[in-house]
């Protein structure tokens, strides 16, 4: 967000709080908002919280939408940005580790300690700039801990989602996670399975953003989550590589190693082109009896059918789905691209996915062996490509060769691709190259004994 989008938004936030305040409404803002507020960070969203019942909300702003009535939740719409506005309430008898069945709308105390941690149970009122803390949440703050509101066993009980939310607020803040509130999340980090494929996703992305991912990742595995969410990467922590190609260790210190590295707006694929381009190395390692070396053979095409299955189990869109998937599987062609034919390796920089694979070889590289000749040369290549766009769509098509003479049909098809070589390999560079030797190429096809 832009720093001129970043104050436009505050300064909603401050009007919503201030007319509901004006109508004789307590309100604040409550949550993640303050948190970052007083830690000096700019605030992405803003969550209000109030006195005033929905209907009340309603009749005082003119665009809203009641996204849970039973819950006192609305959606205020000011411009383009929506604003969370929720009705203090308090929650009981949670039977499906997510949803309270009682609810009780009541005062700000009694909203503050139905929260989460103390360090999103913070309210602010940002009219008269002052802070009120019922839970804790500052001292936390200032000592650098997620904890949970009250007893921990109770509150991962409410909603099994908070024991992955304490690890990515950890790994996000780079907090620790409180001695009592961390024991309580590992005794209970099975639970985690009761929650949505879809929640849980929503998560492990934020977790796994730059710059926290590789913490993120030793949070998970620490706490005992990373094998009820991602127990095929959870296979790589004992999985041994040869040193000689793989000084790091394990294929999971590989893993960590290339998360630390990934840059700070990374695309949102390629931390899980990362965590994913090796997830076949434990079922396919073998070991050679005379060399000791190991080996994992097929790892990246057996990779891209698990990378499909645990993508297609954490619902990610179909499209982000196949482009990981491409990664994974073609992650290992690039160590031969010094050898390639010129044609093959402009087809290899011509894929819709050629920035993410690359990305994820450099990534590879330092995470390894550190060297990156590779890397750089198909940089200069790509460069090269960009300079010579007349290459990027084929000289000919099928209708260029049925308009000389030529019958629909495989060899139609095996002609074209005949020419679409010998462009790439610089052998025909226009039309008018391509439709002569086209034209020769049918002339000798037609002679008798061709």
């Amino acid at each position: 967000m832009s720093a001129q989008a970043a104050k436009s938004a505050r300064s909603t936030a401050l009007d919503i709080v201030r007319r509901l305040q004006q109508a004789g409404f307590p309100a604040f803002w409550v949550g993640g908002c303050v948190r970052d507020f007083l830690l000096g960070r700019e605030p992405v969203d803003y969550d209000i919280v109030t006195a005033a019942l929905p209907e009340q909300v309603e009749r005082l702003f003119k665009r809203t939408i009641a996204v849970g009535r039973k819950f006192g939740v609305m959606v205020v719409l000011e411009g383009s940005r929506e604003f969370q506005v929720a009705t203090f309430r308090a929650e009981a008898d949670y039977q499906d580790g997510r949803h309270p069945e009682l609810v009780a709308f009541g005062d700000a105390q009694a909203d503050a300690r139905r929260r989460d941690f103390t360090v999103n149970g913070l309210f602010y009122d940002p009219v008269r700039q002052e802070s009120h803390d019922w839970v804790g949440g500052e001292a936390d703050l200032r000592a650098r801990i997620i904890r949970t509101i009250g007893a921990p066993v109770e509150r991962f009980a409410e909603d099994h989602l908070r024991l992955l939310r304490a690890v990515r607020f950890a790994a996000q803040l780079d907090f620790s996670i409180e001695a009592g509130t961390f024991a309580a999340l590992k005794a209970n980090a099975a639970k985690i399975k009761a929650i949505s494929a879809e929640r849980v996703r929503e998560e492990l992305v934020k977790l796994f953003r730059p710059p926290h991912a590789a913490r993120g990742l030793d949070l998970l595995r620490e706490s005992g989550l990373l094998e009820q969410v991602l127990p095929e990467i959870a296979a790589t922590v004992a999985c041994e590589q040869s040193p000689d190609f793989h000084p790091e260790g394990t294929v999971f210190n590989h893993l960590q190693l290339m998360l630390q590295n990934l840059p700070p707006e990374a695309d949102p694929s390629l931390p899980w082109a990362v965590l994913l381009h090796d997830v076949a190395k434990p079922v396919t390692a073998s070991t050679d009896p005379e060399t000791g070396s190991r080996h994992f053979y097929g790892h990246e095409k057996i990779g891209a059918d698990m990378a499909a299955e645990i993508l297609e189990r954490l619902r990610f869109p179909r499209k982000q789905i196949d482009e990981i998937v491409q990664a994974v599987r073609c992650h290992m062609q690039f160590k031969d691209t010094l050898e390639m034919r010129k044609s093959t390796l402009r087809r290899l920089l011509m894929r819709p996915t050629f920035a993410l694979v690359l990305e994820l070889h450099r990534l590879d590289c330092l995470g390894s062996h550190g060297r990156l000749d590779v890397h750089d040369f198909l940089v200069a290549q790509a460069r090269l490509l960009e300079a010579q766009p007349q290459i990027r769509p084929p000289l000919l098509k099928g209708d260029d060769l049925i308009a000389l003479g030529m019958e629909p049909g495989p060899a139609l098809g095996a002609l074209l691709a005949e020419i679409r070589e010998k462009q790439l390999q610089d052998e025909l560079t226009t039309r008018t190259e391509a439709r002569k030797w086209a034209k020769r190429w049918l002339t000798r096809a037609k002679k008798p004994g061709a």
